[in-house]
């Protein structure tokens, strides 16, 4: 197996087909929001214990969500649908919205539960990505039940591309909530894809696919011709449409 390469700030990520078989393409440098931008434009994340240095990956193949391909169960669909009916109503148990308790959610996310006893968004990665947060390109969707944060997510949203980075549910089916509608809100402004890093079976139930490495970053490079969409706080309606936080009841 080839040596791992190691970075400074000051060189340039090498080409991802260059990653060893597992994903694991090169070791070193910080999580700066500039370097985190480059790092994404090519189709890289960090993902690393505490402790270790920054490991940056591009995986091959990669799983990737078609926002048009989400798969919401019978029970979500029948839940989404009670949702929508009462969302604009003063009296609304469950409220979706987004950049509204960013810090929260990706504490949440952090969270150890579950069985594991670590968790990779150490306190580095937070702070990291709440920083990119506060330039606009990072954003949080939050699932409030009865006034109480129960799930959500947050990621990265970079021209016409959205790279989902965790989820969290304290209560039943809070984050895909969450999920069914970002995927909406995106889809509303001429975002298709949501990147998910990993393969696993429960991101396949959503409707994820595995792509080729080729194919995802031919998908990205088409999706950085284009800016990022506007995307202010506020509550997402199930239309994908943004009504203003002061619309919304305490």
């Amino acid at each position: 197996m080839a040596s791992l390469m190691w970075l400074d700030d000051a060189a340039a990520f090498p080409h991802p087909d260059s990653a060893h078989p597992e994903g694991l393409l090169a070791a070193g440098g910080s999580l700066s929001v500039a370097r985190l931008a480059e790092a994404y434009s090519q189709g890289i994340f960090p993902w690393f214990n505490q402790g270790d240095p920054v490991l940056w990956w591009s995986p091959n193949p990669r799983m990737v969500l078609a926002c048009a391909d989400f798969k919401a169960s019978h029970s979500l669909r029948k839940k989404l649908r009670q949702v929508a009916r009462a969302e604009q109503r003063p009296d609304a148990r469950v409220r979706i919205t987004t950049d509204v308790a960013f810090t929260e959610v990706i504490a949440a996310c952090a969270a150890v539960r579950g069985g594991r006893d670590a968790t990779w968004i150490s306190p580095a990665i937070q702070a990291a990505y709440t920083a990119w947060h506060k330039t606009g390109a990072v954003h949080s969707i939050e699932t409030w039940i009865d006034g109480r944060l129960a799930g959500g997510l947050y990621g990265v949203c970079m021209g016409r591309f959205f790279f989902g980075e965790s989820m969290f549910s304290l209560a039943s089916d809070a984050s895909k909530l969450a999920l069914a509608y970002l995927v909406n809100f995106l889809l509303a402004r001429g975002i298709r894809h949501i990147d998910c890093q990993q393969q696993t079976n429960h991101l396949a139930s959503l409707g994820a696919q595995a792509m080729s490495r080729r194919d995802f970053l031919a998908l990205l490079e088409v999706a950085l011709r284009h800016d990022a969409p506007t995307w202010t706080p506020g509550q997402i309606l199930g239309s994908g449409q943004l009504a203003p936080l002061e619309q919304m009841t305490p």
